[in-house]
């Protein structure tokens, strides 16, 4: 797993109860949920962990769409775990990687914020050396997929183990690796979700485009390029194009420091 300087925001101020107010351009994604979402039951765990009889006032502004294979719920999940341990004054020991794992699989890799290695059940997590700053384009139809969905349509078994350990902090190094690599998810979503091919297509076609893959489950897929600047050009090109797209251009966050 690695990140991207393109996410939701989440922010804590002291308050009598634990609540959660969602801003933001995709905010209404979330708006069926109720109380039933990772960030107040990320909180929540917190709280019960530590004995907090005091609350929270939680701000999520969403800018990732939901069920999109990007992670927005496991690192705001995260993000609130992190917040709140700034808040109280309590440490990101071993159970809060415990709460982390109940809250979901990809919820302790976010919580680290770095380039990682993910083994177990989302559990072990082995970091790696910083990645190259590189550009990359995110862009999702528009269309919801739900990971359960696409691991039930699965076939076949996973690519046994054995793919090339990620290292190289060179650019052309680190591409080169990737195009060893698949992602075993693909082909079933691309059954429950045809469009993933044409922004695999649309990705892949971009100028200066390195690689193109899907994130996750999907249906969000992802092209590398050289830097941000070219990477903010080919975004700019591909929602022109495709204008009813969620398209946005960031960085691959190399690793130094804790993603926000």
């Amino acid at each position: 797993m690695a990140f991207a300087d393109i996410g939701d925001g989440v922010a804590a101020t002291p308050a009598d109860a634990l609540s959660v107010a969602v801003s933001g351009p995709e905010a209404v994604s979330l708006s069926g949920l109720g109380d039933d979402n990772l960030v107040l039951r990320a909180a929540r765990a917190f709280a019960a962990h530590h004995g907090i009889v005091s609350g929270a006032a939680l701000r999520l502004d969403k800018h990732l769409p939901a069920a999109s294979g990007i992670g927005g719920g496991s690192s705001d999940a995260a993000a609130t775990l992190r917040v709140l341990a700034r808040l109280w004054d309590r440490p990101l020991d071993e159970a809060a990687i415990e709460i982390a794992t109940a809250l979901g699989a990809d919820v302790p890799a976010c919580l680290m914020g770095k380039p990682v290695w993910v083994g177990g059940i989302g559990e072990r997590l082995d970091p790696l050396p910083d990645l190259p700053p590189l550009g990359l384009v995110l862009a999702n139809p528009r269309r919801e997929l739900p990971t359960a969905s696409v691991f039930r349509a699965r076939q076949g078994d996973f690519t046994a183990g054995g793919q090339p350990r990620i290292a190289p902090r060179n650019e052309a190094a680190l591409v080169a690796l990737l195009r060893q690599c698949r992602n075993d998810l693909t082909d079933a979503a691309l059954s429950l979700l045809p469009e993933i091919g044409a922004v695999l297509d649309r990705l892949a076609a971009l100028p200066g485009a390195h690689l193109a893959r899907m994130s996750g489950s999907g249906a969000t897929c992802f092209a590398l390029f050289t830097d941000r600047q070219a990477s903010g050009h080919a975004a700019a090109l591909l929602s022109a194009a495709e204008p009813g797209w969620w398209v946005r251009a960031g960085t691959l966050l190399a690793g130094s420091s804790p993603a926000g």
